[in-house]
């Protein structure tokens, strides 16, 4: 997929490393304006740094990545704070603020951002808990719900401002099959009928796999594979066919780097011994 004016967001040529750790090196990915596209991987790859990255949370060590034809990496204070107005972010742990009821949490980014009525804010807010099947714990605290309703929470709070891009980090994690199959069916019509653009991270592949128009799947820093969710399905790469099929026997290992077990685990013994 080549970057031209169709794209939202733009990952052109990244580094980034967390000390000596490298996890990403001259990444470069396209998100296509009002479609779903998903970012795969196994875990411990940087998929949520990925979000962050694009969000302006962190700066890349090389490269840029551009919203709208914009800089994120290199933009001034004021000028990532209007970009964000214009990104949802679902966060993996939903943060939502503990000591606020569901619909304030809602209602904060409409307070934030933008001069709407008291009366205005209350509609918007109902509208998006609705959506999200919550309407009905707006006077409950996030303690006093599932993590699986706090992450709902948090899905409407993303898409509180109707933003330009939603950036989905696990959204399906902690649903049950009811709330997981009315979470993918909200992606798609958020989608189709609002004309966003969806960054989904997830290790649910063959849901995911029903909604994206287009699939990344990260390896070692870098793309190892891309295209629709068809020829994702039909790529004959054996990490791709490992990663897919959930099999622990192929190229992708279990265990991260280390010393020898062996070695590591008698180090202390053999030490003591001399």
């Amino acid at each position: 997929m080549s970057a031209t004016n169709n794209n939202i967001v733009e990952v052109k040529g990244i580094d980034f490393s967390r000390g000596s750790n490298k996890i990403y090196s001259n990444l470069t990915m396209n998100f296509a304006k009002g479609k779903i596209t998903a970012v795969m991987g196994p875990s411990g790859i940087g998929k949520t740094t990925l979000l962050k990255l694009i969000g302006g949370q962190l700066i890349p060590d090389k490269g840029d990545i551009l919203f709208n034809g914009e800089s994120i990496s290199f933009a001034s204070t004021k000028d990532l704070y209007d970009m964000r107005k214009n990104m949802g972010m679902l966060f993996q742990s939903a943060t939502l603020f503990n000591d606020m009821s569901v619909f304030d949490n809602v209602a904060y980014a409409l307070r934030e951002h933008t001069d709407l009525s008291e009366e205005m804010i209350r509609m918007i807010v109902l509208m998006k808990l609705q959506a999200v099947g919550l309407r009905g714990t707006h006077e409950l605290f996030p303690s006093e719900l599932s993590g699986g309703m706090q992450r709902r929470v948090a899905l409407a709070r993303a898409v509180s401002l109707d933003p330009e891009l939603i950036m989905y980090d696990e959204p399906f994690a902690g649903q049950d099959p009811i709330s997981f199959g009315v979470i993918v069916k909200l992606i798609k019509d958020l989608n189709q009928t609002a004309g966003l653009t969806s960054i989904v991270v997830t290790h649910d592949i063959q849901e995911v796999l029903t909604i994206a128009d287009y699939c990344y799947i990260l390896m070692d820093g870098k793309v190892l594979f891309e295209g629709t969710a068809e020829e994702v399905k039909a790529c004959k790469d054996p990490y791709v066919v490992q990663f897919l099929t959930a099999s622990s026997d192929g190229p992708i290992s279990f265990h991260k780097p280390a010393p020898d077990y062996q070695t590591e685990l008698f180090a202390q013994v053999d030490k003591d011994a001399k």
